[in-house]
Parts: C-alpha cells; sequence; structure tokens
C-alpha cells in the first residue's frame, strides 16, 4: 500500500545521500598523504568548497523535488478513491436488492478505506516535506542572526531544531567523567557517547570538534532532558539538535562543548 511512498522516500534519500557525498569530496584536502600529499603540493590543484548556503539550497530543492513527485501521485489517489467509492456505492445498492453477499460489500468497502489511507499517507509526506524547509529557512536566519549578537554566559536560545547553553564556566574533555558519573548513577547505564573529540564526520564537514564529545540522546527524552538539566545546573555549555541539519549535524544528539566553529 506503502510502497509508492516508500520509493519516494528512497528517491529523496538517495538526493541527501548526493549531498552528503559532495560535503565529503570536497571537504578532505587535495592530497593525502605520502606520494598523493606531495603531487598535490606540485599542482596545486584545489577542491571546490562547498559553503553550508549550498548545501541548504541543494536539500530545499530535492525537498521540493520529492513534493512535486507527491501532488502527482495524490492526483491519482484521489482518482483512484473517486473509483473505489462509485463501486462501493453499486455494491451498496446490489446488497440492497439482494444480489450480493455482505462479504463482497465489505470488500469494495475495504478499498475505498485503502485508498483513502494512501491520500491520508501522501498528504502527511507533503506537510512534513513543508516543515523541512520551514526548519531549514528558519535555522539559517537563525544562525544570521546569532552570528550578529554575543550570546552572555549562562543564556539559553532554542530554536524549532535545536538547543544551545552558552554556559556560566569553562569546559574540557578532561571534566567528561562528570557527566558519565552522572549519567550512570543516574540510569544505571553508561552514557552512550557516540564521538569523544574530533571524529571523521567533523573532519569531512570541517568542524572543530576536539573539545568536545556527541551524546545519542534525543533533547525530548527523558534522558536528554535529565543530561541538559544537568549541564545547565553545573555551567557546561552544550547544543542539543532534534533533528539533522545539513552540514551541522546528521541527526538528533547533544553536543558537548562549546559550539563547534568551521575552519
Amino acid at each position: 500500500m506503502r510502497s509508492g511512498l516508500r520509493s519516494l522516500d528512497l528517491i529523496l534519500n538517495k538526493r541527501l545521500g548526493l549531498i552528503v557525498l559532495a560535503v565529503i569530496w570536497t571537504a578532505f584536502p587535495s592530497g593525502l598523504a605520502g606520494e598523493a600529499a606531495a603531487q598535490s603540493r606540485k599542482t596545486q590543484v584545489a577542491a571546490p568548497k562547498v559553503e553550508l548556503s549550498e548545501l541548504r539550497e541543494e536539500f530545499i530543492k530535492a525537498t521540493n523535488d520529492y513534493k512535486a513527485i507527491l501532488e502527482k501521485l495524490l492526483l491519482s489517489y484521489e482518482a483512484s478513491l473517486t473509483r473505489s467509492q462509485e463501486r462501493f456505492q453499486q455494491s451498496k445498492d446490489l446488497y440492497d436488492a439482494g444480489l450480493i453477499s455482505r462479504s463482497k460489500l465489505a470488500e469494495n468497502e475495504a478499498e475505498v478505506a485503502a485508498a483513502q489511507e494512501k491520500i491520508d499517507d501522501a498528504r502527511k509526506q507533503m506537510t512534513g516535506a513543508d516543515a523541512q524547509i520551514a526548519n531549514i529557512l528558519l535555522e539559517a536566519n537563525a544562525e544570521a542572526q546569532l552570528a550578529k549578537t554575543r550570546i552572555p554566559r549562562g543564556s539559553l536560545v532554542r530554536t524549532t531544531s535545536y538547543i544551545r547553553y552558552q554556559g556560566g564556566s569553562g569546559w574540557g574533555l578532561s571534566e567528561a567523567w562528570k557527566v558519565q558519573r552522572f549519567f550512570q548513577e543516574t540510569f544505571k547505564m553508561p552514557l552512550p557517547v557516540t564521538v569523544f573529540g574530533q571524529g571523521a564526520i567533523h573532519d569531512r564537514w570541517r568542524l572543530d570538534h576536539r573539545n568536545a564529545m556527541d551524546i545519542s540522546l534525543h533533547p525530548d527524552s527523558v534522558e536528554g532532558q535529565s543530561l541538559m538539566n544537568f549541564l545547565r545546573a553545573n555551567g557546561v555549555p552544550f547544543l542539543a539538535f532534534r533533528g539533522p541539519i545539513p552540514g551541522t549535524a546528521t541527526g538528533p544528539h547533544i553536543h558537548i562543548g562549546q559550539p563547534s566553529h568551521r575552519y
């Protein structure tokens, strides 16, 4: 029933995958090591720089393309619903006349419900696509405003996609044990650290993540809320992402430390 929408999801994921590959390709230096690095210095060939604004534009374009396909599918689904409703009405008349069984009427009624479900799914996907675009534009505007404004220590900034706490004290990875101990004692399990210090994805995106760590927790979860409350109570700076942001976050997580600056 949802095979058409799943196929569209694959199309969008493929497009977004190409965006990520573009980031990876351009984020690495043109030379690697040894002879490759030496050859790079000789030729002086530099990879083109992919700006975050370009990534956002490509993301919006891919999402709009996905939405356009959904709109075409929706027209087809609505036509199918009309046909199903006509067949059901005919079956109802035949059933009232005693010419068909109750099971046949129920079968046609199920066809109407299935056709309506496809329409509802398509509309839900379209609403989600609009929300993704709105969030990207909102984050771009929020980042532009934050770049112009100095955030005081101890202040908290909330947007639809992330929460930023500036922190009232210094922070270093040498203090990570305090956070790990709190989480272990509170939830009786290890802190789900996904990246400690600089990671491969940060190298690719040219982000300085050497003095930060990423925690695989959704900020709206019970564990995420508890962790953020602990960090704020101890003046530890953090960024909590509710979802992916092209060139900034791959998905929901809590970044402990100052924001990673692009180099």
